[in-house]
């Protein structure tokens, strides 16, 4: 149950991950730490994984047939450019060409074409129908004698919101556009959506916590009559070979972290795994070059570019990535801040902790542990405002994954920016609140109407996290 004591911290809430907490000095390396509970004979396994997620691909064939594989198509050349120092992607400061989208992308989809397109969406087989040339994410770098897929930028426009008290606060409302295609038009019904890289940390918790206490939560018809419907989305699992429960990605729309770390391998790097073996990443027929460009498939690796060792390494690596305690919790301002929280509403989809299963086959690190995420990892309508009026899975054009909390405090500090929410537009904490709509307009609209110190509380918790 929430509390609704605020005169003093919960117990164990410094504890953001349980025993897996990191308690080690705030600097720019928080988010790169191991779990703190992990065992010293699991530590090399970690550390072999982080070299193996800030490799730098090259272009097969190579001398280093270890590290040769990249592309024909992708984003980065590695895990670690897109989230650097393990933390959160931004927008590009200026526009193309000035600086570059690494750290962000955007997604390609076209409504079902055909009846068999309509039941591999509605079973959960397939979560997107892609462009059909392009295919389902805009790739803007390639290797020597393969033409890059496209750029995109981006266009703002600001709007000013009136908050009690006399503030006024200016959120910018984006545009995106995509030229220098390089494989003709776009379908005609193409839809995208601009996506930054997520933070690393906690995922091995996200994965861990119970399916029934997800589930649990799940009122798709607002049954309660509380304005709040959250659903999970149903995806299917390259992993589990089944339809699952979406838990990652800002739509929900991956299962397990293995599912992830093979596609981010496959879409935004082009390199082959066991669960996607196909090589030269996600080039369609239409694209001849990519079609015709070597990979980096080795014997040495069962004929992949990445043998099921190295994506279990990769995945303990990102499943272990620990949270930063918490800061100031017993601050008078941040318990007034949390208590904001509360009673605006803000907990009902940012659900505060979770107590994980016992004894989770494979990961000790995040067995029965409080942890408190601040999140339900279920699907909401956040309105027009943030709507990218693209499906995935069973979430709509306006349904987004309540994203996590913790940490959040630390962006700027590990990445040395404040840019929040799916496509960064948020330029702070504050901005990111005032574009929640939807089921959380209520909550929105009470912090307008707060009073500006009760708003900075509000965000001092926030940072706090």
């Amino acid at each position: 149950m929430p509390t609704g004591d605020f005169s003093l911290a919960e117990k164990y809430e410094f504890f953001s991950a349980g025993a897996a907490t990191s308690r080690k000095k705030i600097n720019s390396n928080s988010f790169s730490q191991n779990s703190a509970n992990m065992k010293f004979s699991r530590e090399l396994d970690f550390k072999v994984g982080n070299s193996f997620f800030r490799r730098i691909w090259v272009t097969a064939p190579a001398s280093t047939q270890a590290a040769d594989g990249l592309g024909p198509l992708f984003n980065a050349r590695s895990c670690q450019r897109c989230h650097l120092k393990d933390g959160r992607g931004h927008p590009p400061a200026a526009k193309w060409p000035e600086d570059n989208a690494v750290s962000m992308l955007i997604r390609l989809s076209i409504p079902p074409q055909n009846k068999e397109n309509v039941m591999a969406v509605a079973s959960g087989r397939r979560t997107v129908i892609g462009d059909p040339v392009y295919g389902g994410q805009l790739q803007d770098r390639s290797i020597i004698n393969v033409p890059a897929e496209g750029n995109f930028k981006i266009d703002y426009r600001e709007k000013k919101v009136e908050l009690n008290g006399g503030e006024i606060a200016y959120l910018r409302r984006p545009t995106y556009s995509i030229f220098n295609l390089g494989y003709g038009s776009l379908h005609p019904q193409i839809m995208m959506s601009p996506r930054v890289a997520p933070p690393m940390i906690g995922l091995g918790f996200l994965e861990a916590i119970a399916e029934k206490d997800i589930l649990a939560q799940e009122d798709p018809d607002d049954k309660d009559g509380d304005g709040i419907s959250g659903k999970a989305n149903r995806v299917w699992s390259p992993k589990l070979k089944r339809v699952a429960l979406g838990r990652f990605g800002w739509k929900a729309g991956i299962a397990t972290m293995e599912d992830q770390v093979s596609a981010a391998f496959l879409g935004d790097i082009g390199i082959s795994t066991p669960l996607f073996p196909k090589g030269r990443g996600e080039c369609t027929d239409a694209q001849k070059e990519c079609v015709r460009a070597p990979t980096g498939n080795s014997p040495r690796y069962a004929n992949l570019e990445v043998d099921q060792q190295i994506v279990d390494l990769v995945t303990f690596y990102s499943r272990n990535l620990a949270v930063p305690a918490r800061r100031n919790f017993r601050n008078k301002s941040v318990l007034a801040g949390k208590k904001h929280f509360y009673k605006a509403g803000c907990i009902a989809c940012h659900r505060p902790k979770y107590i994980t299963p016992r004894n989770i086959p494979g990961m000790p690190e995040q067995s029965r542990q409080l942890i408190w995420p601040y999140t339900d990892l279920l699907l909401h309508d956040m309105g027009d405002g943030l709507a990218d009026n693209r499906p995935e899975g069973h979430a709509n054009g306006r349904e987004w994954r309540t994203p996590p909390l913790w940490g959040i405090g630390l962006t700027k500090t590990v990445n040395k920016h404040t840019f929040f929410l799916h496509d960064g537009r948020a330029r702070s904490l504050l901005e990111a609140i005032l574009w929640h709509g939807g089921e959380a307009e209520s909550a929105k609209q009470k912090v307008i109407k707060m009073q500006p110190e009760e708003r900075k509380n509000l965000i001092r918790f926030l940072e706090s996290l």
